[in-house]
């Protein structure tokens, strides 16, 4: 494991079309119970290479019911994105995780994490990559039916401070599923 955590933290395979350049963030243990797939690091986890150390990552603790010091723990927890790299500014936020880091570094990762339990599917492109044509056509309705896909995967809006206003409408996020979210994950950690 320790071997391909180098590799993947040395990758420069996107540096030449990515904005700040490569820097690879995520954390991932052997041990690791559950997985967290996200998109890709923002320009605040990038400067610091702690994966999800901005709001973002505020808010999915909080849905998680956990702290910084579980959410850290890679015996416990790992932090897979997408992309790796941020991918740079867009005109209404990130552009989207690059396309070839999942690909190229989940598998391996995925081979040598035997123990996992739970792998959180946050946004919709972990989502699609993952679940692929079993995926709802938007995230709210994927979210909503997030019993199908258990116990394997539990699908997640991103906790963006952005999707305050879809939380607001969206009553039953917070009513059905972070309290069933909340289980699974004190189960395992």
């Amino acid at each position: 494991m320790e071997e391909l955590l180098a590799q993947i933290k040395n990758c420069k395979l996107c540096d030449k079309d990515l904005e700040l350049g490569a820097k690879p963030v995520m954390s991932a243990g052997i041990n690791s119970k559950i997985i967290i797939i996200g998109q890709a690091p923002g320009s605040i986890v990038h400067k610091t290479g702690i994966p999800w150390n901005d709001k973002s990552g505020d808010t999915l603790r909080t849905w998680m019911g956990i702290d910084k010091e579980i959410f850290y723990n890679t015996e416990k927890i790992s932090l897979v994105p997408m992309g790796f790299c941020y991918p740079g500014a867009g005109k209404t936020g990130d552009l989207p995780p690059r396309t070839e880091c999942a690909p190229l570094w989940h598998n391996s990762l995925l081979e040598k994490m035997p123990n996992v339990k739970l792998i959180l599917l946050i946004g919709q492109y972990s989502q699609n990559y993952y679940l692929g044509e079993q995926a709802a056509e938007t995230v709210t309705a994927t979210v909503q039916h997030f019993k199908v896909y258990l116990p394997k995967y539990f699908p997640l809006p991103h906790p963006s401070p952005r999707n305050n206003i879809w939380q607001s409408r969206n009553f039953w996020f917070e009513a059905e599923v972070l309290p069933k979210l909340r289980g699974l994950v004190k189960r395992l950690v």
